[in-house]
């Protein structure tokens, strides 16, 4: 397989050469010197080397994939398309006729043991040519992310007669430091659309994150459909917080959401939280319920008043049914159980529960991940503790041998508010302004051994947002601070370094209509939006 690989590369790679060599020869264009090392890329890449010249990106550009994958082919198709929204451009992808094409970008399947990883790329910049060396072709995905970054916002329209846009050459050697790089959307609180969460993948690939943990119910609401329960959704699914209409995900929305993703290289974790945050669990179906109290539809923001009941099998069979149905459609690896903020189940009730829970998880062949309290319960060292208060439950994580998501409060939860001035967010674990959110070093975190650390995400609870724009404010650009902390190693960050590559992402954020939080700690220069854009009406 290697050797068909490795032979097929260089047929294709001479024929691309030859091809670029019969064109009509011209005078060499004089490009301004480059420095790759500057260009504005985010997360910074493990090395890279200038080489101070230009490619010139133009309508005689064309884009070549190794064709023995179709995954390879899908990616060169996504750039472009990406490159055409940006440019204009319109460049054919494998085509044969080539009779213009005098520069190539290849995408290319590769066994270079240089490459360590699934998500590891290569990429080399001439005058001529941009190849993408990757073993996988969510490698590749990775890395064109990194060239459709180095693409100048604006042409160069002096040297030819016709518009260039000059991609500064070199060579990029890429990994990422963690692999689980994701950010949470609470859709429990206030409902997302599907268009929403697919516009929330878009920027989260553009930035490599590789996870979206989707917080599907709560006591507000229950967002995913679930055929053998249907008041789940019917009563559960009917309302939000401030008491505005709720609204859900029909298994085939979900699927769409899951397609959409995996298409961005973004894996799906469902969450079903429980036994707490169940009120619109126990509301829709009340043998659930296990406060002893009659449940009605919550609309309020505050917590731990909720509990199934453990010691029914009537709720373990519900849950098995959930489990499974959200699981069928759901190929990623992981189902997150929630377990946080039990307050009104007994500790004896929680231990059960949580044990027999984890069981339904492995029936289904996933592995369960869990708020910082399931480490209390005899969990094994199969399931993740996502750190998000306890530093102490972090560390009975580790004395088990499992593996911790870095997700603290006061550190990664998108939901506080930047400062006083704030007009979304709360503050209950401090405020968190931009430099905050990327100042600190997840490597050397609370005494967790790095051997421990699965990956780090941000997330962003809905108590106080209802709209994609509220989402924007509180996500951006803290969450692209958080894509550098999980892709980039330590010895490669630096704050005055990155809020100057963060001032240069306005553009594209202004491309993606982005209503971000323009924090006066960047030099946003070329942003059009300001803090009265942001309106609440």
């Amino acid at each position: 397989m290697k050797q068909s690989i490795l032979t097929k590369t260089a047929i294709v790679l001479l024929c691309l050469t030859a091809l670029i060599a019969c064109q009509e020869k011209k005078k060499p264009i004089n490009f301004p010197a480059t420095d790759l090392a500057k260009a504005n890329m985010i997360p910074m890449p493990l090395k890279t080397i200038p080489t101070n010249s230009a490619f010139a990106l133009d309508k005689n550009t064309a884009i070549y994939t190794t064709e023995s994958d179709n995954k390879f082919v899908d990616v060169g198709a996504f750039l472009s398309k990406k490159i055409k929204t940006k440019t204009d451009l319109d460049l054919p992808v494998n085509e044969s006729r080539a009779d213009n094409v005098e520069r190539i970008i290849y995408i290319n399947q590769a066994d270079s043991e240089e490459l360590a990883g699934n998500e590891a790329y290569q990429l080399y910049i001439t005058r001529d040519s941009v190849i993408i060396n990757a073993k996988t072709a969510e490698g590749a995905f990775r890395g064109i992310q990194t060239f459709r970054q180095i693409i100048p916002e604006t042409s160069n329209d002096t040297l030819t007669d016709h518009k260039m846009w000059l991609v500064p050459t070199g060579k990029i050697m890429d990994n990422p430091n963690f692999g689980y790089r994701g950010s949470m959307l609470d859709v429990a609180r206030h409902f997302f659309s599907v268009e929403d969460v697919k516009k929330y993948i878009d920027l989260l690939a553009y930035y490599k994150m590789n996870i979206l943990h989707l917080h599907l119910t709560d006591d507000q609401g229950w967002r995913i459909e679930i055929k053998s329960w249907p008041k789940l959704t019917e009563v559960g699914g009917s309302t939000q917080v401030g008491g505005e209409s709720g609204g859900f995900y029909t298994q085939e929305e979900y699927k769409d959401i899951v397609k959409y993703a995996a298409e961005h290289y973004i894996t799906i974790v469902p969450e079903v939280d429980m036994p707490g945050h169940t009120n619109a669990a126990s509301v829709s179906y009340p043998f659930l319920n296990g406060n002893g109290k009659t449940p009605k539809l919550y609309t309020g923001t505050e917590v731990g008043f909720s509990t199934f009941d453990a010691n029914k099998d009537t709720v373990y069979a519900f849950i098995d049914d959930v489990i499974r149905e959200i699981t069928a459609i759901s190929p990623g690896p992981y189902f997150h159980v929630g377990g946080d903020e039990s307050h009104v189940t007994s500790k004896k009730d929680y231990v059960t529960f949580v044990n027999k829970v984890e069981k339904i998880v492995h029936k289904y062949g996933k592995r369960m991940i869990g708020w910082d309290e399931i480490v209390t319960a005899d969990v094994d060292s199969n399931a993740i503790a996502q750190y998000w208060s306890s530093g102490k439950n972090a560390k009975l994580a580790v004395q088990k041998g499992m593996k911790v998501i870095l997700s603290p409060a006061n550190k990664a939860y998108l939901d506080m508010q930047y400062d006083t001035l704030s007009k979304f967010g709360l503050h209950w674990a401090g405020y968190v302004p931009v430099d905050t959110a990327y100042v600190w070093t997840p490597e050397e975190y609370d005494g967790i051994p790095l051997k421990n650390i699965l990956g780090i995400e941000a997330p962003l609870w809905s108590e106080t947002i209802s709209t994609m724009e509220e989402l924007e404010y509180l996500a951006f650009p803290r969450v692209i601070g958080f894509s550098e902390l999980g892709w980039t190693p330590k010895e490669n960050r630096n704050w005055d370094n990155y809020k100057i590559r963060l001032a240069n992402q306005a553009p594209y954020l202004d491309r993606m209509n982005v209503k971000y939080y323009p924090s006066e700690l960047i030099d946003w220069k070329k942003s059009k939006y300001t803090y009265k854009t942001i309106s609440k009406d």
